[in-house]
């Protein structure tokens, strides 16, 4: 599978798409989620062209994984969820529920998140 240029996330790294800036770096992107699922709900996307978490662990840099992992935590210490604890997801693929082909990691906290998944 290519990247789709078309993509939610290329337009809001393109501009063509205004996001609630959190954080920004020269690697990655911490933007406000529009449909919230818990107190803090925080988007952290990497700039390259990257669909999924497969896609970036074989492709991208040592820079852009490291850039992306720090986000992650410093989001949560901007947030002020570091302390309370939080959870990340990355959802890949159709059975990992993927809704957006750009790897992006959900950051939920501010509230108890609840159980991991519901048992079938």
């Amino acid at each position: 599978m290519s990247y789709d240029e078309t993509n939610i996330f290329a337009h809001i790294l393109r501009g063509d798409i205004p996001c609630t800036k959190i954080l920004e770096d020269e690697h990655c992107l911490a933007f406000a989620d529009i449909n919230p699922a818990a107190p803090v709900h925080v988007l952290v996307i990497p700039k390259g062209s990257y669909i999924d978490w497969s896609d970036f662990a074989q492709n991208a840099t040592d820079k852009e994984q490291a850039a992306f992992t720090r986000m992650i935590h410093k989001v949560a210490e901007t947030t002020g969820i570091l302390e309370t604890g939080y959870r990340v997801v990355s959802n890949i693929g159709q059975n990992g529920h993927q809704e957006v082909p750009h790897l992006h990691a959900h950051v939920l906290g501010g509230a108890p998140i609840g159980p991991m998944v519901s048992s079938r």
